[in-house]
């Protein structure tokens, strides 16, 4: 029966080689075709945004599912960001809002 428990430990480690060479191949195909192809200025400032489409993509679900705290924090990191401009300042006021409420309305 002890031996039953890992198993699947060879496939599971498998599956995880597996999918750790399918992310660097994409990653570095990535790389090498964006390298050959030309790139013409609207498609470049098309690309400098999709950092924070992907995250607002990220977020977004959290904060429409979630409950007061996260509509707060998420208030408050994108007043910190337009107010400031810091990235790291508003990512630790967002945290640090959610962990407020979350305090007060859970105590």
């Amino acid at each position: 029966m002890a031996g039953d428990a890992h198993s699947g430990s060879g496939t599971a480690l498998l599956v995880i080689l597996g999918m750790a060479v399918a992310t660097y191949a994409a990653r570095a195909g990535g790389y090498w075709l964006m390298g050959r192809v030309p790139l013409s200025g609207r498609l470049e400032q098309a690309l400098r945004h999709v950092p924070g489409a992907v995250l607002v993509a990220i977020i977004a679900p959290t904060v429409v599912a979630g409950g007061v705290a996260e509509k707060a924090a998420a208030l408050a990191t994108a007043l910190a960001a337009l107010r400031t401009g810091n990235l790291l300042v508003s990512l630790v006021c967002g945290v640090g809002v959610v962990l407020a409420v979350r305090a007060v309305l859970h105590a």
